[in-house]
């Protein structure tokens, strides 16, 4: 039986010399975070769910494409793309080609969850399998299992080459972790040479490729068949308006059609209600569903209380995460909040904007140490959860789900040295 200080002390022990991200720290926990066994089911059918989204958002873009969806959903995905990574992500070869791991950002709330955004080049995948491993040693039921996200990454990539870009190398660290416990190979982007057939886990942005002198020919051996790229490059698959394109009421008997019934109606129940902003004129005589205004500009003149909405850039910019764009409109001033909004607006063209319903996480508490003290304390906080789904064999697998527990007075959930970090386990 471990005491609370031994759980630390032998978590502490297990870190690597190197750390898992460059930089950055969190408080430790004695606890993973536990999720009751309903929650853990209703985790492990999202992904399934998540993997049809994915699916029916490639499908849409293709026959929007081709001219059998409407052309202004490709227009809208492609906006602010360079025009040769356009054409490369249309290749018919790469048609079928999607992302093999997804991982939502959830927010627990009151009612249950609800999906903030999906990420399919994700951090944390290296640092969960730590967790996992050290957590399960100590007893823990970790979601998962003890090498679940081990197991799962090299199913997906077995003997890969793992690119990290200078951009993302807060996260290098945690990729050779992983790397050395499943013989992968990680490289620096910038400089990597494909000597052979091979197969490439991309782990940098696309808004990035410029800054990386490797990738002309990386896309010229994908487009050759000796090398094979995931994520696949398909900037579109990547932007968050995909939200507001599946709330859109034209678009509603597609959705139904391609996830099916059940499954359209349960994502409707976790899926934000999301616009995208587009500065268009709309007729006099129409609103914007759900806001009940003719104009955008309307939008700035909202008061406190009807600005409970989440505005941030769709995609392809070095803004697009980490929460560097997200606004919460009931935090500005309404002066600022006009001029958010009209930044916004004015990006359309090259960054498309997206606005959200914010949904408020509800307060759970969790134990930490506190270094400053050396005492084990109980924080008041609110829960990102991340589940990593790998899809093998066309399936999507939960095999591990990060906890991020912030002080409860945070309303933007996301990794912070005051924030607690850790596994998730099935109680009861």
């Amino acid at each position: 039986m471990f005491s609370d200080f031994d759980k630390v002390s032998t978590i502490r022990q297990a870190m690597p010399a190197e750390g898992l991200f460059a930089d950055k720290e969190w408080l430790v926990s004695p606890d993973a975070f536990p999720i009751d066994a309903r929650l853990c089911d209703q985790l492990e059918k999202l992904g399934h769910r998540l993997n049809l989204f994915n699916r029916a958002c490639n499908e849409l873009y293709i026959r929007s494409v081709a001219g059998k969806q409407p052309a202004w959903i490709a227009d809208y995905l492609d906006r602010g793309k360079p025009p040769e990574l356009v054409e490369f992500s249309r290749k018919k070869e790469f048609r079928a080609d999607l992302p093999l791991v997804i991982r939502p950002d959830l927010v627990l709330t009151e009612e249950g969850f609800t999906i903030a955004e999906l990420d399919t080049v994700p951090g944390g995948i290296g640092l969960t399998a730590w967790l996992n491993q050290t957590y399960a040693s100590l007893g823990e039921d970790i979601v998962g299992g003890a090498a679940g996200m081990i197991e799962g990454f090299n199913a997906i990539a077995p003997n890969a080459d793992i690119l990290v870009s200078k951009e993302a190398g807060t996260y290098r660290p945690e990729m050779e972790w992983m790397a050395r416990h499943t013989g992968q190979h990680v490289h620096a982007a910038e400089s990597y040479t494909a000597t052979g057939s091979q197969l490439i886990y991309r782990f940098f942005e696309q808004f990035d490729l410029a800054n990386i002198p490797s990738v002309p020919a990386l896309m010229a051996a994908a487009a050759a068949g000796t090398v094979q790229i995931t994520p696949p490059l398909k900037p579109y698959i990547e932007e968050k308006m995909w939200f507001g394109l599946f709330w859109m009421q034209p678009l509603r008997e597609f959705w139904r059609r391609e996830l099916g019934e059940r499954h359209f109606l349960e994502l409707q129940k976790h899926i934000p209600y999301t616009w995208i902003l587009d500065p268009a004129p709309i007729p006099h005589h129409a609103v914007i569903p759900g806001l009940d205004i003719n104009r955008w500009e309307e939008l700035g003149q909202f008061s406190q209380k009807q600005r409970d909405l989440i505005l941030k850039i769709s995609g392809f910019s070095e803004l697009g995460w980490g929460s560097r764009s997200v606004v919460l409109g009931s935090d500005q001033p309404q002066g600022d909040w006009q001029a958010t909004v009209a930044h916004a607006l004015a990006e359309f063209q090259h960054h498309p904007y997206i606005l959200q319903r914010f949904h408020k996480g509800r307060v759970v508490e969790h134990r930490f140490l506190n270094p400053s003290t050396a005492a084990f304390e109980t924080m008041r906080g609110r829960v990102r959860l991340c589940p990593y789904y790998f899809i093998i064999d066309g399936k999507a697998q939960m095999r591990g789900a990060l906890a991020t527990i912030c002080p409860a007075d945070k309303k933007l959930l996301h990794g912070m040295k005051d924030a607690v970090l850790v596994p998730t386990s099935v109680k009861g």
